[in-house]
């Protein structure tokens, strides 16, 4: 490479780490994946900020602890005042480009739960002044997301640039139900298939019996994740030729639930040949208990984003047809690859790889994800594949989502703007240990209240901490790798906790905002 390089970025959804073959998994078929693998770096400690979807994302293009950036749980906007990584590329001649999912403000158009509380008696402030900040992540600039836009008006397009991104095309939403501008291409050039999406139109197989799983009636070819890596080709062939290097985002808004994989990807996997999880039907804390409960009396409220228990045949259900997308997510990834090649792009070309957060996948007997910072949620798949540096390695370290913006602006020859927190992950580093965020605006099902959580990691402990509840979080990862036994407030444990939560303290410390810089002295 002679030049600055282009960037290939591969994002998927709800993808933990061991659902890929370079990772361990000796079921699911990642062969293009495990390629990268083979010619980069795979780093086997990668963690999230924060494990929901626009926290996350949030944090992975601002390389900030979503406490500082104001993503705290879904439904909270990413700032447009905020900068991203991908800003500074384009700032230096790269063109930007997002095709697939962004889920950088609201998609859904729902109304938050959340609610300010009043205290009865006082006299209300102007609505202006009824937040901290004035200027409230709300509005117009904020619903370029939003679904019914493209109902409404199937021209819409989001404006750009669009948080760095020149070249924005949205496939939002999940399995056969995505919206955006592919919902917008579906309806326009194959009403008919338009009209047979989601459960209600499902093809019967009843050989399936696990909650969120159906046979959709959408062809391979017109699959949101064939329709995605069909704009990336596209973009790519355009790009071949220029000058100015490329930044490409390619985002898969799978193998999220619900499990829809089309066609053969639905029958690649047999749920009587999964094994499930050594975790499975183990865990003493509060919220297993209560999703137990609601397992055995209402199994029918398994709907939606709150997570769930599963039956032994349900979990093999669902971990089979999520390899079906993870499989249908590597052929797709081997097409792009393959365009690469054929335009004479691939040796100017890093590619990157990673996950917005993970899910359970019957850890413990559960689905989904939210709340219970088991590993299968927290830790992603990182992998960095640079045909400059095409050795193979496994990389240990712990290392953060946040740290993914600094590494490809280093790479690129860029300076990171001032309140990056995060690191290259290319260097050696000293961290001992590293922060999850997670903070809910509702009640969900396994909890008496909406949860505030702060989980620490180091690479033998991980403890979590919840305000307001009385119980908390503490597991010896090296000699209980599944985290079935809590050991918080055992006495004999009592010195290995204070000094995990020190640790945590000044971590958090660290993290506290160095931006803005000061303009003067006092």
């Amino acid at each position: 490479m002679t030049r600055k390089p282009n960037y290939l970025f591969i994002v998927t959804d709800q993808h933990r780490a061991d659902h890929l073959g370079c990772y361990g998994n000796p079921v699911v078929r990642t062969p293009n994946i495990d390629g990268l693998a083979d010619r980069g770096t795979r780093f086997d400690r990668f963690y999230v900020a924060n494990p929901i979807c626009m926290c996350n994302r949030a944090s992975i293009l601002t390389s900030r602890m979503p406490s500082l950036h104001g993503g705290r749980h879904n439904g909270i906007p990413l700032s447009l005042d905020a900068t991203t990584f991908v800003d500074l590329l384009r700032d230096k001649g790269y063109s930007t480009a997002l095709i697939g999912k962004s889920h950088l403000q609201g998609m859904t158009g729902l109304p938050a739960t959340a609610k300010r509380q009043v205290k009865p008696g006082l006299e209300e402030a102007s609505e202006e002044l009824r937040e901290a900040i004035r200027r409230q992540r709300a509005g117009e600039p904020y619903e370029q997301e939003t679904a019914t836009r493209w109902r409404d008006d199937p021209a819409h397009q989001v404006r750009t640039p669009f948080y760095g991104f020149d070249h924005v095309q949205i496939a939002n939403d999940h399995a056969d139900q995505v919206t955006g501008d592919y919902e917008a291409w579906l309806k326009k050039n194959h009403p008919e298939i338009a009209a047979l999406r989601g459960k209600e139109n499902a093809q019967p197989d009843d050989r399936y019996c696990a909650p969120q799983a159906w046979r959709t009636q959408v062809p391979e070819e017109l699959y949101p994740t064939s329709w995605i890596a069909g704009e990336c080709e596209r973009y790519i062939k355009e790009r071949a030729g220029e000058e100015d290097p490329f930044f490409l985002m390619m985002s898969f808004p799978d193998p999220h639930h619900p499990f829809t994989p089309p066609g053969k990807y639905w029958d690649m996997y047999d749920p009587d040949e999964i094994e499930l999880p050594s975790s499975f039907g183990k865990g003493d804390i509060p919220p297993i208990h209560n999703l137990r409960r609601q397992l055995a009396e209402a199994p029918e409220t398994r709907v939606g984003q709150d997570p769930f228990a599963v039956t032994e045949r349900e979990a093999r259900e669902i971990i089979a047809l999520t390899y079906g997308a993870i499989t249908m997510i590597d052929d797709a990834v081997g097409r792009i690859l393959k365009v690469l090649e054929e335009q004479g792009l691939a040796e100017d070309t890093i590619v990157v790889f990673t996950s917005d957060h993970g899910d359970y996948m019957g850890d413990h007997g559960l689905m989904l994800k939210l709340l219970m910072h088991y590993q299968g949620l927290i830790r992603v798949p990182f992998i960095w594949a640079d045909p400059r540096d095409p050795e193979a390695r496994g990389d240990d370290a712990l290392r953060s989502a946040i740290d993914i913006g600094p590494t490809i602006l280093e790479r690129a020859g860029i300076q990171p703007f001032n309140g990056c927190q995060g690191v290259n992950a290319l260097e050696p580093v000293a961290r001992q240990g590293l922060i999850v965020e997670e903070d809910s605006q509702r009640r969900m099902a396994a909890f008496e209240r909406p949860q505030r959580i702060r989980t620490y990691v180091e690479k033998d402990w991980r403890i979590t901490l919840r305000y307001g509840e009385d119980w908390d979080e503490m597991y010896d990862l090296k000699n209980d790798p599944d985290e079935v036994t809590n050991l918080w407030g055992q006495p004999e444990y009592a010195a290995e906790q204070a000094r995990l939560v020190h640790n945590m303290v000044v971590e958090m410390i660290n993290l506290q905002d160095r931006a803005p810089l000061p303009t003067c002295r006092a």
